[in-house]
């Protein structure tokens, strides 16, 4: 999860998902952002667990396509189901790098992977994609010259354009060997009402955390020169659902693409 404000004495958006998802791991300002974002957009609340369930469910479908090494980018602060217990239910010696720049996310991870051999947590930053793709901790344990797969789930949306989201998945997809797939999930406007509008610019005003939804036609750019896994991308809930769920907020997009 990619951070707009440092320390404790702002909100961050890794601990605002937390915070989301039940989680204990935030603090004052980052549940005034959450409880205003609530109060004010209904799909708010339900949100960040579309994009947890959707992240379990892809990665699923990763390990049965036979990958055996996994980056997530953005990885937020640590939850129930977090990818190397995914991965090692199925794979135990499967290497697994969490990746973030909100060093109390790290901080949380390498604590709860101090007895794991093949699962570490960097620090560092989606705007810096080259970096992660050269950082020695990453290179220790993934070998972008093998299958990988790599997870970018509900991070995007919080670069701004400038920033060139884009970018960051291209260096990503140009690492990726053959066989790779690429699980992601983005924020959309395209349900957006002018209300929402205004509440979402007014929330970013106020608290200074980044919120950008894009169109669909970005989401889909992302997964330019990869195969779509069926059903193709859609709205994160009605990616392979294996249980019942609430309607789709018609606020988060989803996909699994692989590299031919």
């Amino acid at each position: 999860m990619v951070n707009d404000l440092h320390g404790l004495d702002g909100p961050a958006s890794s601990r605002i998902y937390d915070f989301s998802i039940g989680g204990k791991d935030n603090y004052t300002p980052d549940r005034d952002v959450a409880l205003r974002a609530f109060e004010s957009l209904p799909a708010a609340r339900l949100l960040p667990r579309e994009n947890r369930k959707f992240m379990r469910r892809a990665l699923r479908h990763l390990l049965d396509e036979g990958v055996r090494q996994f980056v997530d980018v953005g990885c937020g602060l640590p939850g129930n189901g977090n990818v190397h217990q995914v991965v090692h239910g199925v794979a135990p010696d499967a290497p697994v790098v969490y990746i973030d720049n909100d060093p109390v996310a790290v901080v949380h991870y390498q604590a709860l992977l101090h007895s794991v051999r093949a699962a570490t947590a960097v620090r560092a930053d989606a705007r810096d994609p080259h970096g992660i793709l050269k950082h020695p901790e990453i290179l220790d344990l993934i070998d972008f010259d093998r299958p990988v797969g790599v997870l970018m789930c509900a991070v995007l949306s919080h670069l701004t354009d400038e920033e060139d989201p884009a970018a960051t998945v291209r260096a990503f997809r140009d690492a990726m060997a053959p066989g790779s797939l690429l699980a992601l999930s983005d924020l959309t406007d395209e349900n957006l009402t002018p209300e929402e509008s205004r509440i979402r610019d007014e929330l970013v005003e106020r608290y200074g955390v980044v919120i950008t939804l894009r169109p669909r036609a970005f989401v889909a750019s992302c997964f330019e020169g990869l195969e779509l896994a069926e059903p193709g991308l859609v709205y994160a809930p009605d990616w392979r659902p294996d249980r019942p769920h609430e309607p789709a907020t018609g606020w988060l997009l989803g996909g699994v693409g692989r590299k031919p």
